[in-house]
């Protein structure tokens, strides 16, 4: 079973990745695209802040 340190760094590189495919998405105006990955990045942004993870200096939505 992973440990809790494991688990925030699987997630906050997962959350750094769909941030960068959302400004691509946004840059790109793939609209349909760009809500997709939202609905993703706002389940990983709630496990973040769920497991204490201090998300000031790493997202870079701030939506």
């Amino acid at each position: 079973m992973p440990s809790n340190a494991e688990i925030a760094k699987d997630t906050i590189e997962q959350f750094k990745k769909i941030q960068r495919y959302m400004l691509a998405a946004k840059k790109e105006n793939a609209s349909e695209t760009y809500s997709i990955l939202k609905e993703e990045y706002l389940s990983l942004k709630a496990l973040l802040n769920v497991i204490g993870v201090n998300l000031i200096d790493i997202d870079r939505i701030k939506e």
